[in-house]
């Protein structure tokens, strides 16, 4: 199997699978011995996680082609005018309060709510229907009120946005394209 090292100051070695092929990111001190055996330990996770890619890209409903550094901008300006509407759409419809909104290029997420209220989002959600903008505001407003992915919290997710099952599949199963056409 091929794969590409990137050495850092980091502490641990890390595996990550893009459209490019397999980076696997390690800490300097990392003979390549010690990398190869780490490999070789992760053989079936590291295939798993390319036919899930695979699988991913052909489902997908998404075009493949890379987005520009203007595209990543526009797309950021337009959520910072859509997504804090939304939020305040939600909000007294969940019963909860917010504090800042920030819009980000996040690589794994597509939004996180802190223990001070802070909502993150990221701005890739403007390539999804705005269902499924809806469904993670939604989510991350509902943490406002449960800090975990309980029963109790989707009960108050399906509460407030009863169709949050079909866009949250829509983006398992577009996701992943839509990260890799910034991060790819």
């Amino acid at each position: 199997m091929q794969y590409r090292i990137i050495r850092s100051n980091r502490r641990t070695i890390a595996i990550q699978v893009t459209r490019e092929g397999v980076i696997v990111r390690a800490p300097r001190r990392m003979t390549d011995d010690e990398i190869q055996y780490y490999i070789e330990k992760n053989q079936d996770w590291l295939r798993a996680h390319i036919r899930k890619m695979e699988d991913s890209l052909k489902k997908s409903q998404v075009p493949a082609d890379r987005l520009t550094a203007d595209e990543v901008r526009a797309l950021a300006e337009q959520a910072v005018r859509i997504i804090p509407e939304r939020v305040e759409h939600y909000a007294p419809l969940v019963g909860v309060t917010y504090g800042k909104i920030t819009i980000r290029n996040q690589k794994t997420r597509w939004g996180s709510c802190s223990a001070k209220g802070n909502l993150n989002f990221n701005c890739l959600l403007m390539l999804t229907p705005p269902e499924v903008i809806d469904s993670v505001v939604v989510h991350e407003l509902c943490h406002r009120k449960v800090m975990n992915h309980s029963r109790a919290f989707y009960q108050e997710v399906y509460r407030v946005y009863p169709e949050y099952d079909r866009w949250d599949r829509w983006l398992k199963e577009n996701g992943t394209a839509l990260l890799m056409r910034m991060f790819g």
